[in-house]
């Protein structure tokens, strides 16, 4: 299993990419809305793993006290 470390920093990753994707997305809006709905979609799944990993973390949290 990942250490705490190891999970908050690739929950920080995540919400990076996440912020990436989404000020493209906005900019691709009107150019090109199929590219645009791709990166939203793939906001979405990093979006719902970083949801995951913010539990995992918590979990790891309570065991720890």
């Amino acid at each position: 299993m990942p250490s705490h470390a190891q999970m908050t920093g690739s929950l920080h990753i995540h919400n990076f990419y996440i912020g990436k994707l989404k000020a493209k997305q906005e900019q691709l809006f009107d150019s090109d809305p199929e590219l645009a709905q791709l990166l939203d979609n793939v906001a979405e799944v990093l979006s719902e793993h970083a949801v995951a990993l913010t539990d995992d973390i918590a979990d790891m949290e309570d065991d720890d006290t």
